[in-house]
């Protein structure tokens, strides 16, 4: 796991103490992707990737999964993780969002996607954008999200 958290403190307006949320919630949903053994990657997204969070800004997460329709059949998992309330569920293409607010009011969007979402053979436009918009993995074992990282250059 590597959530550092200057990088969340890096964009203007971000109070330290939305940083320290920011920065627990993605500590808190690598641990716990770290302990599934169907979980391939997680990677960070959007404004926090990139290090330049706003106020306003939520935490972005995409964690890509061997059985990613488990996520949609049963809501324990939310459970477990303990984000907040959820406010959406939606698809977007290959992957579905689960938005959840925290009781400060931070938006969390975790979005679950199977591990087809990284191939580099060709990589997806929709990927692509995603990836060189801001991509930090915080689990990636096999280096999968690396070699995407990587490919999208």
């Amino acid at each position: 796991m590597n959530v550092e958290g200057e990088r969340f403190a890096e964009g203007a307006g971000v109070s330290p103490q939305r940083a320290a949320e920011m920065r627990s919630v993605a500590e808190r949903v690598t641990r716990w992707a770290a302990g599934r053994g169907d979980v391939a990657g997680l990677l960070l997204v959007g404004s926090c990737a990139r290090g330049v969070p706003r106020s306003d800004s939520d935490v972005d997460l995409l964690l890509l999964s061997r059985a990613p329709d488990a996520y949609a059949a049963e809501d324990g998992w939310l459970r477990e993780l303990s984000l907040g309330e959820v406010v959406r569920v939606r698809a977007w293409g290959p992957v579905t969002e689960w938005r959840q607010v925290t009781a400060s009011g931070l938006e969390v969007e975790l979005c679950v996607g199977s591990t087809s979402w990284a191939r580099t053979d060709p990589v997806d436009g929709g990927t692509r954008r995603v990836v060189t918009d801001g991509a930090r993995p915080l689990y990636d074992p096999a280096g999968m999200l690396a070699t995407l990282i990587r490919a999208c250059g």
